[in-house]
């Protein structure tokens, strides 16, 4: 059964003037705006400015919005007033006709707050909660999926590549330990970043100065939240104009995705290149055999999953170009493109987060070494002779590689030929040796 109509007369008035994209505001900000408003009814009712019959009301409320159970109750489009205004009215009418008894929507549901100070520190939550419950345990994972990978390649001798062209050997497991590295360091961004994101400006109301507001009412709040939520980044910000003037902490948290972006993007060329063929391409890589890749050309396999990262971190990367223009662009006492910061930013923590799970159970932990390419690539590079620079020099070594490029013939053959002694090149240009460098 179709649930009744529990929103009023401004949240019907918001419906009509923004029949924008048909898309709504991100439903972990709408569920924290809940949680936001229950705890603060609960401290209201603490501090003696709410009855304890009221405040338990509108607690329940806002505890089932938080649950999920009122979603449809919400139908505001994200492409509205700047601040928010009309999704934070949005939820205190639907609290109030919730909560019942005279529940007034202003005066009992948004005791206290502001849309100006209550819905960025929404958003500003549910990307916390959504980075802390889902993005980096998702990159955990992708990371441990390399590093496993790592060491069972460790021993796998290829070519290595510098600007795409033939360079001195490496092992497939330096590599992969390559990719483990940059995504552990992706993790710590987003980390670092999350420490201003708990920063939420909860008690400035309309300016940040807190007018109407209980003085121990934000602090009360933020604790309560931090105790149910376990997010132990919520903290007061260090100044409450800082806080409400602009929206820097969430694009700095938008610049660590688009960070982990770019080096997805890399690691997920780097495996297409690796695993492309299996006859004409590079082919050092088996990339797991998924789907059909042509509907005419039997038995193709195509990179599908790697495919998949780089269309999600182009969209990524866009979405940083747009709330980086929406961050800049905050007048005196409030940034006022909360609602686009909020809908880019929530979709690049979703995407990131379900793509590096899929990246790694569909695609790292079922790679597997084409061991005859990387033999015959390791094999082939000319860039060995680089191990030999010590011995004979730089100019010497530059010879022997452009007479054997320009004829063909192998590497051996022309050293000896121009006076390299046989036992000083078997010795020097050992492949697992020059994989290993210096170490």
């Amino acid at each position: 059964m179709q649930e009744k109509q529990l929103w009023g007369g401004e949240t019907a008035k918001a419906v009509e003037n923004f029949p924008i994209s048909g898309e709504r505001v991100p439903v972990p900000v709408i569920h924290w705006l809940a949680r936001l408003k229950g705890a603060a009814a609960a401290v209201n009712g603490e501090l003696g400015l709410l009855s304890k019959r009221s405040a338990a009301r509108i607690e329940k409320a806002a505890a089932e919005i938080a649950a999920g159970k009122h979603d449809r109750q919400f139908p505001i489009d994200v492409f509205q007033t700047g601040s928010g205004t009309s999704t934070n009215t949005n939820a205190n009418e639907v609290i109030a006709s919730l909560a019942g008894e005279g529940t007034h929507a202003n005066d009992h549901v948004n005791m206290g707050q502001s849309s100006n100070d209550v819905f960025p520190s929404a958003v500003h939550l549910a990307a916390l909660d959504v980075a802390v419950n889902e993005l980096l345990p998702a990159l955990r994972q992708l990371e441990r999926s390399f590093a496993r990978k790592a060491k069972s390649f460790q021993n796998v001798v290829k070519a290595g590549r510098t600007h795409l062209m033939d360079a001195v050997p490496v092992t497939l497991g330096q590599e992969f330990g390559g990719y483990a590295a940059q995504l552990a360091l992706g993790g710590e961004r987003v980390q670092a970043a999350l420490v201003h994101v708990g920063q939420i400006p909860l008690g400035g109301t309309a300016t940040g100065t807190g007018l109407n507001t209980h003085p121990k009412f934000a602090e009360k709040v933020r604790a309560r939240l931090k105790k149910e939520s376990h997010l132990k980044q919520i903290a007061a910000p260090l100044d409450p104009f800082e806080a409400q003037g602009n929206r820097d902490a969430l694009v700095e948290l938008s610049g660590a995705l688009k960070v982990l972006a770019v080096s997805l993007t890399k690691i997920a060329g780097d495996l297409a290149l690796m695993g492309s063929g299996p006859r004409a391409g590079i082919g050092e890589l088996l990339l797991p055999e998924l789907q059909k890749g042509s509907s005419i050309m039997p038995g193709k396999v195509n990179p599908v999953i790697p495919e998949v990262v780089l269309q999600v971190c182009a969209q990524v990367i866009g979405n940083d170009t747009a709330i980086t223009i929406a961050g800049m662009q905050g007048q005196f006492e409030l940034n006022v493109r909360i609602p686009l910061i909020a809908r880019n930013l929530l979709e690049s923590l979703r995407l990131l987060s379900a793509t590096s799970r899929v990246f790694a159970e569909k695609c790292v932990d079922g790679i597997e070494a084409n061991r005859a390419g990387t033999k015959a690539s390791a094999g082939a590079t000319l860039a060995v002779a680089t191990a030999l620079n010590g011995a004979i020099g730089y100019d010497k070594g530059t010879v022997i590689v452009q007479k054997a490029t320009a004829s063909g013939r192998p590497l051996r053959e022309v050293a000896l030929e121009e006076g390299v002694d046989a036992k000083l090149y078997d010795a020097t240009i050992d492949l697992r040796k020059i994989a290993r460098g210096n170490r």
